[in-house]
């Protein structure tokens, strides 16, 4: 039953194993190629048939908000089950950092969320979703044990879902010193007000934590200081979720993005991340691996768009002017376009994970924003052409491809704009300009000194020195 699946090429199966591009197969152990493996036949025989029926069954109460945002879907639990099964489950945790996950590195889940990508409730089944992946790091590296019992075992086991709050609807977020939630210290509590959006997951009823940051010190003199991230229980008195927030029209029921605001909520002081100050240190910490997981998931979204483009260039019943659409040159030369953006991509962002494997999230923030930029962009372009094929199809329901356009779309803002990285990857590569500088000019002075130590001057062998006469005066 798999083969139909499962044919991905002229000559039939080619498996994802094999399909790892050769210069990071050094880095994949055998376990995970057969992992990778399972991951492709999950997604493609399990998950992609299953987004449909998880549509179908989220309407079964009513099409209206609440009935939505109230439904779970029978056939995510079961695809959870079999994942369990299948031993693909917690797959993003890297080895080399905590001892929670399935003992995989960065490279070998990328391959991995590739796949997952494809698919609209894949990375949930197997409990790769976000923002639970980021949340749950969160809980890993900077949990107390108290902590992460309470909250990371649960996650862990996918009986809850979480939900990060840091962006604010009255400040400019993509600058989080604007963030302007108070936290303020009394006894043995803190005290938050203020509000957040866009905090996806916060829709669902199985949301029970909230990650939140905020300003707990404003007076700091250091404004990477003043800010705290903290655990709120989601039934905290003073917590209200006031709406979730469309996306270009859907609404990502039951999971969401919500507007949450904050009245005087008490939340004691042991439910403090990591020490008080210390935001911008734990959010960083997980941004930059979250940033890498959409990428690794935009890649496979991308994959899926180009195979949509396909099918429909090869339609026979497809025949504009007489011919199928793969006989039109402009539409081989979208798809040529679209092969070498996606690899180009794929290539960046395994170059990213290598190097925070070996070198760590830090040392790798370059890499990092360079693919945060790259990929949407390249998503999107490759979604567009995909669209354009299908004509009035291609923006409706009827194809999986306007609501992956949308998806694409808000990840050139989430996680930071893409201004905020190309403005801090344009200033760090300007440092190298005034070094660079006196490196060529001593270059040039060295090249006076060859010339004459040759006995020769600098001629340009173009000049033609043509005069025409002399200037009347």
């Amino acid at each position: 039953m798999s083969l139909p699946y499962l044919i991905n090429d002229a000559k039939g199966y080619v498996s994802a194993s094999q399909r790892i591009p050769v210069i990071a197969r050094p880095f994949v152990s055998e376990r995970a190629k057969k992992t990778l493996d399972l991951v492709e036949k999950f997604v493609e025989e399990d998950c992609i048939p299953a987004d449909t029926v998880f549509s179908q069954q989220l309407n079964a109460n009513g099409y209206d908000t609440k009935s939505r945002f109230s439904t779970h879907p029978a056939v995510l639990e079961d695809l959870k089950r079999k994942a369990k099964s299948l031993g693909l489950w917690n797959l993003f945790l890297p080895k080399a950092h905590f001892k929670e996950g399935a003992g995989f590195s960065n490279l070998e889940y990328g391959l991995m969320a590739e796949l997952l990508g494809k698919s609209d409730i894949a990375p949930e089944a197997c409990n790769c979703n976000a923002p639970d992946t980021g949340n749950m790091e969160v809980l890993a590296k900077y949990g107390t044990e108290a902590q992460k019992q309470k909250w990371l075992v649960p996650l862990l086991n996918g009986v809850i879902r979480s939900a990060f709050l840091m962006t604010e609807p009255q400040v400019a977020s993509s600058d989080a010193t604007n963030i302007e939630l108070t936290m303020r210290k009394e006894g043995n509590n803190y005290i938050l007000n203020g509000q957040k959006w866009w905090s996806s997951g916060a829709g669902d009823e199985n949301c029970k934590i909230y990650i939140v940051m905020g300003k707990s010190d404003p007076s700091n003199p250091d404004k990477y200081k003043q800010q705290s991230v903290i655990l709120v229980p989601v039934d905290t008195p003073g917590v209200t979720v006031n709406r979730v927030l469309s996306v270009i029209g859907f609404d990502h029921a039951p999971h969401g993005h919500g507007h949450i605001t904050f009245n005087n909520v008490r939340v004691p002081a042991e439910n403090m991340i990591l020490r008080p100050g210390g935001g911008f240190e734990v959010v960083q910490g997980r941004l930059g691996p979250g940033r890498i997981h959409h990428a690794m998931r935009s890649i496979g979204a991308a994959e899926r768009a180009l195979e949509y483009l396909l099918a429909r260039l090869n339609d026979p019943a497809r025949k504009p002017f007489g011919q199928t659409l793969s006989s039109h040159g402009i539409q081989l030369e979208r798809v040529a376009r679209s092969r070498i953006e996606i690899d180009t991509a794929r290539l960046s962002v395994l170059n990213a994970a290598i190097t925070i494997d070996e070198m760590g999230a830090k040392a790798a923030m370059k890499e990092i924003a360079e693919v945060k930029v790259q990929v949407p962009s390249m998503m999107l372009e490759v979604l567009d052409r995909a669209m354009q094929a299908y004509g009035a199809a291609g923006v409706s329901q009827d194809t999986p491809l306007a609501a992956m356009w949308a998806n694409g779309r808000t990840m050139r803002i989430v996680d930071g704009p893409d201004e905020v990285h190309v403005l801090q990857l344009g200033k760090n590569e300007n440092k190298k300009g005034n070094a660079l500088r006196q490196r060529i000019d001593k270059q040039k002075a060295r090249a006076k000194e060859m010339l004459a130590s040759y006995g020769l001057n600098e001629v340009d062998f173009l000049s033609l020195d043509r005069v025409y006469g002399q200037p009347k005066l």
